[in-house]
């Protein structure tokens, strides 16, 4: 394959996913030709054609005007899609999204955050350290980042480059980072991995590629459970850990503490709540102080945070009702967006929608995901979300249903939700998962202001 550096025109195959639509930023910044499929529009894919990205939504190849000199590929586009039969009959090349990001990793130096809860997070507030401290960088995130309405951060001469790491498909294998940090290994993607076992093997090698000087930061534990030998330290909101928290408290939904450690920082408080962002919030101070910025910036920086689109966004929040909606798809996130509502809301019902996100994972996971949505007052499940799976026979919404516990559970149409909305008394409202639930958002809230005169 030629150089990156050499290339004049890419084609993305599923340029819509959060990943992908990252990258094709950064080549268009950079005046490459880009152009790419998706097979639903969507707000994403309209922000990129405004900034004049040519995006298609027909899987036709007579509507490919130029032949790419790369055609970068996403696992959630199925290799029978005629495009892609086009671009492999006519050899041209195509290399999966983490290969070209790995590539580009190997160009400027590297810091990749892995771990199957927070990296999006992680990496949008280490983002906003490093622009706060007037540090270049270019980043690649999992999220819209609210502060800067991008997914993409783009700096002329970057000192750094801050790459989410995922584990999927075993992408973060592809990077070759100076720091890396880890934030969580559950079990997860357990159709690639086949074992917890495996998937955390897949940590440890994630883990050493970091070069001999290199840096992991990971949260307290991980580095000896991935055996990992060389420079780590520690963060966890509790201590003992190189990082830790002090003097925690919650006042009006915001959690405050101290930082302390190797890093002494006071009062403070993102601007986001749930407890799980404090944690959060420790892990990019951390790799922050390992880059030598300052108590101040890292206080000023995280203070000044806005969140990351559909982490816990609050839609709603009146003496009527409350909404917001949130990406958990796995029982662990699931816990922490429940228990960050109970900690802001106490003592009201909370009703959640839920869309599970892939078969095989609703299917690995069924028991984690039944008791983590059982800590709902009010259960309201969708069908699952395909995404690149095919079905698995026996394997539904029903799956989850029939092993809910201690709340009010039903299955619900796409087709009959808004009417349940309308004709439910909620107080407060969430709505869960990764697949397109989050087309329903903005229906939800004006289905929500309409009923209550607002």
């Amino acid at each position: 394959m030629q150089r990156i550096d050499n290339i004049r025109t890419m084609f993305f195959l599923g340029i819509g996913g959060i990943g992908m639509s990252a990258l094709a930023r950064y080549f268009h910044s950079r005046g490459v030709c880009v152009s790419g499929y998706d097979k639903t529009p969507g707000p994403l894919t309209q922000s990129l054609q405004d900034e004049g990205i040519m995006v298609s939504h027909a899987d036709d190849p007579d509507t490919i005007s130029v032949s790419p000199d790369l055609v970068v590929h996403t696992p959630a586009v199925p290799v029978t899609t005629s495009l892609y039969r086009h671009f492999k009959e006519h050899k041209l090349p195509i290399r999966k999204r983490s290969e070209v990001l790995g590539m580009l990793s190997h160009d400027t130096p590297t810091i990749a955050i892995a771990g199957t809860h927070g990296k999006t997070t992680i990496g949008a507030m280490l983002v906003h350290i490093l622009k706060t401290a007037e540090i270049p960088c270019i980043a690649f995130l999992g999220g819209i980042s609210n502060n800067y309405d991008s997914n993409y951060i783009g700096d002329p001469d970057p000192q750094w480059l801050i790459a989410e790491a995922d584990e999927y498909d075993r992408s973060f294998l592809r990077l070759s980072p100076q720091i890396a940090s880890i934030s969580a290994i559950d079990a997860d993607h357990l159709d690639v991995y086949g074992s917890e076992e495996a998937l955390l093997s897949a940590f440890a090698l994630f883990a050493n590629r970091l070069p001999p000087q290199g840096i992991l930061i990971a949260a307290r534990g991980i580095a000896e459970k991935t055996g990992f030998k060389g420079t780590h330290y520690s963060y966890h909101p509790d201590g003992p850990a190189d990082y830790y928290l002090d003097n925690v408290f919650v006042d009006r939904g915001l959690y405050h503490a101290n930082i302390r450690g190797r890093l002494t920082v006071d009062d403070l408080c993102p601007g986001l709540p749930g407890r799980h962002n404090m944690e959060n919030a420790l892990a990019a101070a951390a790799i922050a102080h390992q880059l030598n910025i300052g108590a101040e910036t890292i206080l000023s920086a995280l203070s000044s945070f806005r969140g990351v689109y559909r982490r816990f966004d609050i839609h709603i929040q009146n003496e009527h009702t409350v909404y917001v909606d949130d990406y958990a798809h796995h029982p662990e996130e699931i816990n922490a967006c429940i228990e960050s509502a109970r900690e802001m809301w106490p003592g009201r019902k909370i009703t959640g929608i839920f869309q599970p996100h892939l078969y095989s994972r609703t299917r690995d996971l069924a028991i984690q995901f039944a008791e983590s949505l059982s800590l709902l007052d009010e259960v309201i499940l969708l069908d699952i979300y395909p995404a690149r799976e095919e079905p698995i026979e026996g394997v539904d919404a029903y799956t989850l249903l029939n092993k809910i516990e201690h709340a009010k559970a039903r299955h619900c149409r796409r087709d009959e939700l808004l009417t349940i909305i309308e004709t439910t008394n909620t107080d407060i409202l969430l709505t869960m998962g990764a697949g397109d639930i989050d087309r329903f958002a903005q229906p939800i809230k004006q289905a929500l202001l309409k009923k209550t005169g607002k």
